[in-house]
């Protein structure tokens, strides 16, 4: 509007845990004086899925919502005032607000293209004879809180597989796949510790290869059954040398197996959808193409594993790896689009991210580990 310079929404934290208190300020300048009903304030976190069936020949969009925060406040005026409405004198205001997060497991915030969660802060000056100017500003939520030093997790994992190749009556030596976890959470950052040992007493060489999947599954509740849609992303991968006919091999991940920038495991949160991780360990056959396969869930925790009287691991807080489902897809209101002029066709401009959403990692320096 002309009387109003500037109009934002500035937070203290761009991020933040459950039970934490967010703080911020609407800042509102300007050139004259009006008069202001309210200013309105409303705290929200909500999760959407949405896609396209088909029923009957007929294509229709399917969608819900889910709502784990919806607070509201007014900052200055009231929201149905007696009497006159009171004037706001020109010049630089900032209305001061805080609100206190839930102290439950508040869901990461998450963008994909069949699903979201989001978190923000919606802003309303209530101008009695004017369309009341609106402000949404986004913030990331950090969770569910995972702690990889729960006990469930350090309990390691002891996989075995062998394969024996019968021909007539004579019984071809086995091919032996023994593997262990020794932990199964990890923060993004740490290194996934792995051992396998092969013993080839085949005929063919074999090869070792590991990969990490992520799950994302999407639910919308519609009758007895309702709609669902699952996404699967291959996080990482590591591929052996092959391992020849008659002998050993024992492998060790090291630093073979970093958990990238990804978003933690959330299920049971969050109904209208969930991601989770396995890690799937296999020894391919060179040639008849035969597998040897285990799989193990894992755990992407929010805090990370701490090694008894040794230094805190250094958290910091990233955007997800491109291949990964949580961090390739922007949705378009946050994308700030270029308008072009004309003055130069073969310029390429880079594309302005308004808003995405950051996951814990542990800095590379302070990798934990318990060997």
């Amino acid at each position: 509007m002309d009387y109003i310079r500037e109009f934002d929404i500035r937070l203290e934290r761009e991020m933040y845990y459950a039970g934490e208190v967010l703080a911020g300020h609407v800042l509102l300048d300007t050139v004259e004086n009006f008069k202001l009903r309210s200013v309105r304030v409303v705290l929200r976190g909500k999760a959407h899925a949405e896609w396209k069936v088909v029923v009957s020949g007929d294509r229709r969009t399917v969608r819900d919502d889910q709502y784990f925060i919806d607070d509201r406040a007014i900052i200055w005026g009231k929201d149905k005032p007696d009497g006159n409405i009171p004037i706001l004198p020109r010049g630089l205001h900032q209305f001061p607000f805080r609100f206190q997060l839930p102290e439950s497991s508040l869901p990461c915030s998450f963008e994909s293209k069949p699903g979201f969660i989001r978190y923000y802060i919606k802003v309303t000056v209530d101008i009695p004879y004017a369309s009341p100017p609106q402000g949404m500003k986004y913030f990331t939520v950090i969770g569910p809180h995972i702690d990889c030093m729960d006990e469930q997790y350090l309990k390691p994992i002891i996989g075995q597989d062998k394969k024996t190749i019968c021909c007539m009556c004579c019984k071809k030596g086995p091919v032996t796949l023994r593997t262990q976890l020794e932990r199964s959470a990890y923060c993004c950052g740490e290194s996934i510790k792995l051992r396998a040992n092969v013993d080839n007493q085949g005929e063919e060489e074999v090869r070792l290869k590991v990969r990490l999947i992520q799950y994302v599954e999407y639910f919308i509740d519609r009758g007895v059954l309702g709609v669902t849609k699952e996404l699967q992303h291959l996080v990482l991968e590591y591929k052996g040398d092959s391992v020849k006919p008659n002998t050993r091999h024992k492998w060790d991940s090291a630093q073979s197996l970093v958990v990238p920038v990804m978003p933690p495991s959330l299920v049971g949160i969050c109904r209208l959808m969930q991601i989770y991780y396995v890690l799937k360990v296999n020894l391919e056959f060179e040639k008849s193409g035969d597998d040897l396969h285990m799989h193990y869930p894992i755990t992407v925790a929010t805090v990370p594993f701490r090694i008894p009287n040794a230094t805190q691991p250094t958290i910091h807080y990233d955007v997800a790896c491109e291949h990964v489902e949580g961090g390739m897809y922007i949705g378009p209101e946050f994308l700030l689009g270029q308008v072009y002029d004309g003055s130069n066709a073969q310029e390429v401009r880079e594309t302005v991210v308004l808003y995405r959403p950051v996951y814990v990692c542990v800095t590379k320096s302070h990798d934990c580990s318990t060997t």
